[in-house]
């Protein structure tokens, strides 16, 4: 299966109420994740963003120059996506997060703009992880 928003249609800006619709009772841990990022950034841009049919709607919280976080809507969870530099990623890798987020961050490929990763929000047990890696992104 592929790995897409639930908001396709490229004429229809998704809003709460569809959030709320799609992600039921994951959408408290998006709107936490969305606040916790605009306490620690303020300026951040907020916005939907439609990259094409092969991935459709999906939401980022950027600064003037680059994305800090994707938020990527699926049925009844979300993604949350970044992509690190060398100095983050080394400072991941030294880092108490997860096991699995290093692996990952591991193994991704390394581009120009940096490595990126994708992490299933499926409980709140991932918050604390995500956290660091909001803190590590604003530092770089």
């Amino acid at each position: 299966m592929e790995d897409m928003s639930v908001f396709t249609d490229k004429t229809v800006k998704p809003t709460d109420k569809d959030l709320v619709e799609k992600l039921e009772s994951k959408y408290e841990l998006w709107k936490q994740i969305h606040d916790m990022i605009l306490s620690k950034y303020p300026n951040g841009l907020a916005e939907w963003n439609y990259p094409g049919k092969k991935y459709g709607w999906s939401f980022r919280i950027k600064d003037k120059k680059r994305a800090i976080i994707y938020l990527l809507p699926r049925y009844q969870y979300f993604k949350v996506a970044f992509v690190f530099g060398d100095k983050a990623v080394n400072e991941i890798l030294e880092s108490k997060i997860s096991n699995d987020i290093k692996t990952a961050i591991g193994q991704a490929t390394k581009y120009a703009e940096g490595r990126g990763i994708r992490i299933d929000v499926i409980d709140d047990s991932i918050i604390v992880d995500i956290e660091q890696l909001i803190d590590i992104k604003l530092k770089y």
